[in-house]
């Protein structure tokens, strides 16, 4: 039995590229996102495409909070990958 272990420290791992990026900025700003109510009565989340005048669906939900709350997460988790584009934050030092 083979067992392959594979390490990486975060200057090895790939860089996020400027495209990336551009897409994390305007998707954790809740000015580009929308909720819609469909026809079946559920709510669908969508941001508008940064490049293009048009909006990507994202999520359906039962009811306009839960859809607001999915879209309250999604700036969150944006906006936390966007903290660490320049690589991890010192937490703690020790001397």
């Amino acid at each position: 039995m083979t067992f392959l272990y594979r390490a990486q420290s975060w200057a090895s791992s790939p860089q996020t590229d400027e495209e990336t990026i551009k897409y994390w900025k305007h998707v954790s700003m809740k000015k580009n996102w929308r909720i819609v109510q469909l026809p079946n009565g559920f709510y669908q989340t969508e941001y508008k495409h940064p490049d293009e005048d048009t909006w990507v669906d994202v999520t359906r939900r039962e009811t306009i909070e839960g859809a607001e709350a999915a879209i309250d997460g999604s700036v969150e988790h944006y906006s936390n990958k966007l903290e660490f584009v320049n690589g991890p934050k010192v937490v703690k030092t020790f001397k």
